[in-house]
């Protein structure tokens, strides 16, 4: 973050500031090229030629700098043109068309700085969003400190109102935290004891203490700020071939002006040619809306790590997903209490079962646990006479009962009878993708619990969304069984579904999908995913939920976990796009134009730089509304074949 000093360093800091450099050349060129005309050419010719040399001198010192720096390197650029131009017109005596050429250069230049500045504002948004002092508790006194001198593991008392100053996870209270600036979800997420919590994320409700975690650059909200600064210095396919086109236009320009010259068109029109073809607004077309495209992205809580990837989600019309982790949650829960022996009750089963169950660290029982404490059921802390039966199921000892939770193999080799209504809710438990495990008391089977990975809720409206937004083929790509893999497939809309999946045969589908020419993106979360991440046109991160090495290799990573914003990254691509087509539009039209108005005579080298200055600003505006860009997927409003409702809604 830059810190401005006072006095004479400060004042060399803000005149290292384009945008402020450019403001005083070109208030100061403007007085004195006001004071010419005042005075005008027939008053006094020797002052007035005096005031529009300096007024030249002014504003055209730096023109003449850069254009010899970058010819230093080899290159010929805007400014030469420029700079020949002006000193041409000095030589035959044209000091006001020479005064006028470069104060209105270095106009555009100065408005040209400040649009950028504010192009590339998300970056200072996102850092505003960190607060200056963070309060920890040492030696149980509240200590105010900045936001990077918090300790690693220390905790932080956050009030209502208050900002996240680092990441990390509630160690007590609870709370509303409005994440819009890091995620960009508009509504607040209630948090508790354990949620993580993010720096720059502020409580709307309640006071919490946070075990911190990450700090300073460290936080979610430092990886997103290098991502975008990194994300907006790579350029675009469209953009490289831009440059290349302007590295041999610029110097047919100076050969052009030459002939003109040669076949006696007249030095002025040479001179005319010289400054009216300048490229500068189609030079700056491109990273305009590249760098206002990405830092719109950003701010919606999706990173677009560059031009290239940019450009390229928008073509996308093939996507793969991975299932755990990316269309589930990553974390089985108890979905189902079938209740066998009728005279035990729901409660009373989950309730053994969980007393079973509380000394296994399984997935699976970690699921039966949580679904104990949330029905407010009491669990010993520890059962007694616990025993594993690895892959079948855990025996313990509750009240003095045999408790055991487990398989239909686990039960036979027990000598527990299983009754055929069981066996029924097992066969369909299993069939729609879930997990059934027996619940047997003493010598009885008392009930069945099904346990399933959860499906995120916003996995079947991102589907039909994506299918909305044009995308023609919707694969699942999962290392599961194939009976899971159809019955998760089914219940979010995607009927192609290649289940039992090794890594590198996730990597070999993507490059079949690839081969029948499709642009594939693909979306997941896990270690086993980054293959097929580095595979595809576009890879696909799931932020929060995702592992460092996918997010690593993705192109493309969500913050907010929030498949929908697969849908917004695809819309805002294809605006971006579209933004940056129109910009080539303006910029070439322009320069066509104009050339057209040199060669019949109808276009002054004064004039012709005035209406080229003003497309350099057309096109930065034009660009700058994609920082306005709305583009959001509305999930309620209507309806599709799945029985999800939702409704795209694109402005901008």
């Amino acid at each position: 973050m830059d810190v401005i000093q006072t006095g004479w360093g400060g004042l060399r800091d803000r005149w290292r500031q384009p945008a402020v450099r450019r403001a005083a050349l070109t208030g100061v060129a403007a007085i004195l090229f006001a004071v010419a005309l005042s005075i005008g050419k027939s008053g006094n010719e020797t002052t007035w030629s005096a005031l529009m040399l300096a007024a030249t001198a002014v504003a055209g010192t730096g023109i003449a700098v850069r254009a010899l720096t970058a010819l230093g390197y080899r290159q010929i650029g805007i400014e030469l043109l420029v700079t020949i131009a002006v000193l041409g017109a000095i030589v035959i005596g044209e000091y006001w068309e020479a005064a006028a050429v470069t104060f209105l250069f270095t106009f555009g230049a100065m408005l040209e700085a400040m649009t950028l500045s504010r192009t590339r504002g998300a970056l200072t948004e996102m850092l505003a969003l960190v607060p200056d002092t963070a309060t920890v508790i040492r030696d149980g006194q509240q200590v105010e400190v900045g936001p990077t001198e918090v300790e690693p593991g220390e905790s932080v008392l956050v009030k209502p109102g208050g900002k996240i100053s680092v990441d990390g996870v509630i160690t007590d209270g609870i709370a509303a935290i409005d994440e819009s600036g890091i995620t960009g979800e508009s509504m607040p997420r209630s948090v508790g004891l354990d949620d993580g919590v993010f720096a720059g994320t502020v409580l709307t409700e309640g006071t919490v203490t946070v075990r911190a975690t990450g700090i300073g650059s460290e936080t979610t909200l430092g990886r997103i700020v290098q991502r975008v600064e990194e994300a907006q210095e790579m350029k675009a396919p469209a953009q490289r071939m831009m440059e290349r086109f302007a590295s041999w236009y610029t110097p047919s320009v100076v050969v052009l002006a030459a002939a003109v010259y040669a076949l006696g068109g007249g030095i002025e029109m040479a001179l005319t040619l010289l400054v009216i073809a300048c490229p500068g607004a189609l030079v700056i077309s491109m990273p305009v809306s590249i760098v206002a495209g990405i830092g719109r992205a950003a701010r919606r809580g999706v990173l677009i790590k560059g031009g290239e990837h940019l450009e390229a989600a928008g073509k996308v019309d093939a996507i793969a997903l991975d299932k755990t982790g990316t269309l589930t949650r990553g974390r089985p829960v108890l979905e189902e209490i079938a209740v066998i022996d009728p005279a035990s009750t729901e409660n009373d089963i989950l309730g053994w079962a969980a007393a079973a169950e509380a000394g296994s660290e399984h997935p699976l029982g970690t699921a039966i646990l949580t679904a104990a404490d949330k029905r407010g059921l009491e669990v010993p802390a520890a059962p007694e006479e616990f025993e594993v039966h690895v892959g079948r199921g855990v025996e313990a000892s509750v009240d003095g009962d045999r408790v055991m939770v487990g398989t239909l193999r686990l039960m036979d080799e027990s000598g527990i009878e299983v009754p055929e209504t069981a066996a029924d809710r097992i066969e369909r438990m299993t069939a729609i993708g879930r997990t059934a495990m027996l619940v047997a008391r003493g010598e009885k089977v008392v009930g069945v619990l099904a346990v399933a990975d959860e499906i995120r809720p916003d996995a079947a409206p991102a589907i039909a969304a994506m299918r909305k937004a044009g995308v023609k083929r919707i694969v699942m790509l999962t290392g599961d069984s194939e009976r899971v893999a159809r019955a998760v497939g089914d219940r979010v809309g995607i009927t192609e579904v290649h289940a039992g999946l090794l890594p590198d045969q996730k990597l070999e589908l993507i490059r079949s999908m690839q081969a029948d020419g499709q642009v594939v993106a693909m979306v997941g979360d896990g270690v086993n995913d980054a293959p097929a991440l580095v595979a595809s046109d576009v890879g696909v991160a799931m932020g929060l939920g995702g592992t460092d090495v996918a997010i690593e290799t993705a192109d493309i990573a969500l913050v907010s976990d929030h498949l929908p914003k697969i849908v917004e990254a695809i819309k805002l691509s294809r605006l971006t796009v579209r933004n940056l087509r129109q910009n080539v539009g303006v910029a070439l039209a322009t320069v066509v134009t104009l050339l057209a108005g040199v060669m019949v005579g109808e276009v002054q080298m004064a004039g012709g730089m005035f209406v080229h200055q003003i497309s350099v600003v057309v096109v930065i505006l034009n660009a700058m509304r994609l920082l306005r860009a709305k583009v959001t997927v509305d999930e309620t409003n209507s309806s599709d074949e799945t029985g999800i409702s939702l409704k795209p809604v694109l402005q901008g």
